[in-house]
């Protein structure tokens, strides 16, 4: 069903860009990402991808600066075709109280998680409505969005941000035959809680006992989710927030 499609994902090398990007692979997508690692420190990634037999295209790229942003949505047309399918997941994720959140990290929280997605989204999309293409758009949030974490404000403040975006954008896009949703986590094994759950023995195991299924997801089951709400015959999801937690926010 995305054979030949063109997929495009922001943090494309994190945990769950990752992952979606090799779902989407195994099922014949070319791929374009982005993140802000020099591409000589991913070949190996990028080799993977292309073990499935399709293109990988991959750009260093920061998603707080527009005309990089609109640069790499060109950049992608002209060398793998139209991106079809938006993948908004580019977010920093950071531990610190509102008392220790310095101003500078406030605005570079805001100008990646929530600035950079109004980038891509805009950009590609204008594409999509240029070239009279019908297409998904995926915003990664998280469960964070609706529950208070005092210990990651500007995250928080983020994903609620994203949350409304997506609204925004799937009531205006819809008649153009482009569904915007979004996908909203609980605890993931990726990203930061994967890295200070490898560092810190017994927190994993902690972090799946708050959460009434006793189990905490894996960047491939997000991934999964994601190509749900892309697949041609889910018509009828328009500005959805996809819960996916486990029950954790019930409590």
């Amino acid at each position: 069903m995305f054979k030949n499609k063109i997929v495009i994902i922001s943090g494309g090398i994190g945990g769950i860009g990752l992952a979606t990007a090799k779902k989407f692979a195994s099922l014949g997508a070319h791929i374009a990402l982005a993140d802000i690692k020099k591409k000589e420190d991913i070949n190996s990634q990028i080799n993977e991808i292309k073990s499935f037999g399709v293109k990988c295209l991959y750009t260093c790229l920061d998603v707080s600066k527009s005309d990089d942003v609109k640069r790499w949505i060109e950049e992608v047309e002209q060398t793998l075709g139209i991106p079809t399918i938006i993948i908004v997941n580019a977010a920093i994720t950071r531990l610190s109280s509102f008392d220790e959140t310095s101003a500078t990290q406030w605005d570079l929280d805001i100008a990646v998680n929530v600035n950079g997605a109004f980038y891509m989204s805009k950009y590609a999309t204008e594409l999509l409505k240029q070239k009279q293409e019908k297409g998904r758009v995926v915003f990664v949030g998280s469960w964070a969005a609706q529950h208070v974490h005092s210990h990651m404000p500007s995250y928080s403040v983020s994903k609620a941000a994203i949350q409304m975006l997506n609204k925004c954008l799937a009531l205006e896009l819809a008649p153009y035959g482009i569904l915007v949703n979004e996908i909203a986590p609980g605890y993931v094994d990726a990203g930061l809680s994967g890295r200070i759950w490898d560092e810190n023995p017994g927190r994993r195991e902690k972090a799946a006992e708050r959460i009434p299924t006793k189990e905490v997801i894996l960047a491939e089951e997000v991934a999964d989710n994601i190509v749900f709400l892309c697949d041609p015959k889910n018509r009828h999801m328009v500005g959805a927030s996809l819960l996916m937690d486990g029950g954790l926010s019930l409590k």
